[in-house]
């Protein structure tokens, strides 16, 4: 089918595991044609989860993308992980998207990752809607469920259909509101949605005062003016199990969700830093190419595959792209567009359109495409993605695989923009990190399984850091005499700290020449080398601002390797006197857990040197904690909570911030540290 933009609708399923979105996207494209049946979880015969490794373990690892065309409309729709652990898998993809839909199990109620992105999706201007499945269930009190939805996302949340016998059937509550459900009658569902919508538009707001009603044609407008700003969140009632409600969701998605060009438009920045300026992109498809690529993958046979979505202009098969700011163009020779492994050819990617381009070596997550040099310097504003704190140290179980460990972990971060791989010269082992022990498990399994390398495992040193408590000079005059010429380099610095998380500042406030403007840079280079392996304990510091305002030069004996040391050993004497500490990570979690062990898990974190912040009643018997652990007493915490909840307990772990260790380890870890000796 050809389609523009305005033909085209871009959903995101995401939620919590077990919520059945993977399912309801199987019965979306059985009901829209794409496929002739829908698949099997048990069975490994789903379209999104087509990877062996999801087939192997039943549930998704990372989010795969189907196109289908239904009733003139392309519909582009992402099912996502719904683990906590692959909470960065699937934040990393919805900026593709106009509509996030959080899918809620109707048995389970309201859970963690549901929250997660239904804040994350508000907090990125994106339109919202609420999918509750399963409402076929026994189990369900549907009535109970949408009134937690409403107190947990807001009011906004309104039903645009309802549940009738008992979960067989749904009523529409929009384009004709007729019928009853069992805790809400059509009429009344149909009066609320269109109190909402007109609240967003005036004139709107007369004619329903005036004559009473609305159509729906008059409504379309301003009900999608209400899901851009906020003022909207539909709800839709389905059963991925039986089918009950997915014609009328996807008639909801084809009449009523913005397309690319009624969507929120996305945050493009051009520059960076302090001079980066904010870019309106349109989807126009006469302007400059602007294509985001927001998932990177490795086919066994194909090589690279990546998922772009256009924002602007065309793209077409075989087209010239740079990428940033780079000199070189790349071919586009391969573009189609995926329905889950299987692809289409594609001939043209109009603005809005999210298409699969493969066997191109040259991008990467969050690359921004384009055809002209004016847009070297724009991107999205970058993603506040979960931080990598779990860890495993990785080593070759077999000697000469140490180039394919590194090629392979290559391969998996460049996949994951939640996996990060640190190399650790204290204790000499490299380290990938993830955002839980379920993450680093799938990562080592696909190690193994698809690029058959076997790899050993242990537990990784904590990434503490060091940061001084106050401001402090330091100085030193390096001076070496060898014969012929010597060495000579002076420099004074001040040191002072800076807020937790603010890094690394510095400074040149050197006057009148007395050390030359080509040293700073090698001044600069002996801070940083203090800087990356520690000053008291060999861990890298932090949050620290260095200003070098005075020093003294010689004519003849002034080299590099001079002012490398001399600002190295400067700022080693301003540490000592500027009461340096070790931070620990600190990490938030939320722990859902049967009401009867809310006491156990409670005690538990704090005799982890934790504490509780909150807690919350959730549906089926559940309570939510939240609280916050230094990460280093966290190793066990899975195998504990299972033990204490019976196995029914879940948790996810994600960085908060840095804070003092205790004094004892600091101590202990001060002792053993000796700072290499440099000339």
């Amino acid at each position: 089918m050809d389609y523009q933009t305005e033909d085209i609708r871009n959903v995101a399923f995401a939620g919590h595991a077990g919520a059945g979105k993977t399912m309801l996207v199987e019965k979306i494209l059985a009901h829209a044609g794409a496929i002739k049946a829908p698949g099997v979880i048990e069975k490994g015969t789903t379209v999104s989860d087509w990877d062996d490794l999801e087939k192997k373990h039943g549930h998704s690892l990372s989010s795969s993308l189907a196109g289908f065309d239904y009733r003139n409309t392309h519909i582009n729709l992402l099912d996502t992980p719904g683990y906590p652990d692959f909470i960065g898998a699937a934040l990393s993809v919805l900026p593709a998207v106009e509509t996030v839909g959080v899918v809620i199990n109707a048995q389970r109620g309201v859970e963690s990752t549901s929250r997660r992105m239904m804040s994350w999706a508000q907090s990125q201007d994106q339109c919202r809607m609420v999918v509750i499945n399963h409402i076929d269930s026994d189990q369900a009190d549907l009535q109970a469920i949408y009134q937690e939805v409403r107190e947990g996302f807001g009011n906004e949340c309104l039903a645009v259909n309802l549940p009738s016998s008992n979960g067989k059937e749904v009523i529409d509550c929009f384009f004709k509101a007729e019928g009853e459900s069992a805790f809400s009658s059509a009429e009344n569902a149909h009066t609320a949605i269109v109190d909402q919508v007109v609240e967003v538009d005036e004139e709107l707001m007369e004619i329903y005062l005036d004559k009473g009603e609305v159509s729906a044609e008059q409504l379309h407008d301003a009900f999608e003016q209400a899901m851009r700003e906020g003022h909207l969140v539909p709800v839709c009632f389905v059963s991925a199990h039986t089918g009950v409600g997915v014609p009328e969701l996807l008639d909801f998605i084809v009449r009523l969700l913005p397309n690319p060009a009624e969507g929120n438009p996305p945050h493009f920045k051009n520059g960076f830093g302090d001079d980066a300026q904010k870019v309106e992109v349109s989807p126009d498809p006469a302007k400059h190419v602007l294509a985001h690529v927001f998932k990177v993958s490795f086919d066994p046979f194909v090589g690279r595959q990546t998922l772009l979505r256009v924002h602007q202009g065309r793209v077409r098969k075989d087209m010239q792209l740079f990428v940033g700011d780079a000199r070189k163009p790349l071919k586009i020779s391969n573009l189609s567009t995926p329905l889950g492994k299987e692809s289409s050819e594609l001939s043209i990617a109009v603005p809005g359109d999210i298409a699969l381009v493969s066997k191109v070596d040259g991008l990467s997550y969050d690359d921004v495409l384009h055809d002209s040099h004016d847009e070297d310097l724009i991107h999205l504003e970058p993603l506040n993605l979960p931080t990598p704190m779990a860890g495993v140290s990785i080593a070759a179980s077999s000697r000469g695989d140490e180039q394919k460990i590194a090629d392979v972990l290559l391969r998996l971060t460049a996949s994951d923009p939640c996996l990060r791989v640190e190399q650790d010269p204290v204790a000499n082992e490299t380290v990938l990190r993830g955002t839980g022990e379920l993450h680093l498990r799938m990562a080592i399994e696909r190690m193994s399984d698809q690029y058959d390398l076997k790899v050993t495992t242990g537990v990784p040193s904590i990434p503490y850091r060091e940061t001084i408590g106050k401001t402090a000079k330091g100085h030193c005059r390096h001076k070496k005499q060898t014969g012929g010429a010597g060495q000579f380099g002076e420099v004074f610095l001040e040191i002072e700290p800076l807020p937790r998380g603010s890094g690394f500042e510095f400074a040149n406030k050197i006057v009148g020449g007395v050390i030359p403007a080509q040293f700073i840079p090698a001044v600069e280079k002996g801070v940083r080398s203090v800087l990356n392996g520690g000053a008291i304990a060999g861990f890298p510091m932090q949050d620290v601002r260095v200003k070098v305002y005075d020093g003294k030069h010689h004519p003849v004996d002034s080299k590099e390797v001079a002012f490398v040391n001399a600002g190295r050993k400067a700022f080693l004497d301003a540490i000592a006197n500027a009461k340096p500490l070790v931070l620990e990570p600190v990490v938030n979690i939320e722990a859902m857990v049967p009401a009867d062990n809310m006491g156990d898990i409670a005690g538990d974190l704090s005799s982890r040197r934790g504490r509780v912040v909150s807690t919350d009643v959730a549906s089926g018997g559940r309570m939510m904690i939240s609280g916050q652990a230094p990460l280093a007493e966290m190793t066990d915490y899975q195998s504990r909570l299972k033990s204490v909840t019976g196995g029914e307990g879940s948790y996810n772990m994600e960085f908060a911030n840095y804070e003092p260790a205790p004094a004892a380890i600091q101590k202990q870890l001060m002792s053993t540290f000796e700072h290499p000796e440099e000339d």
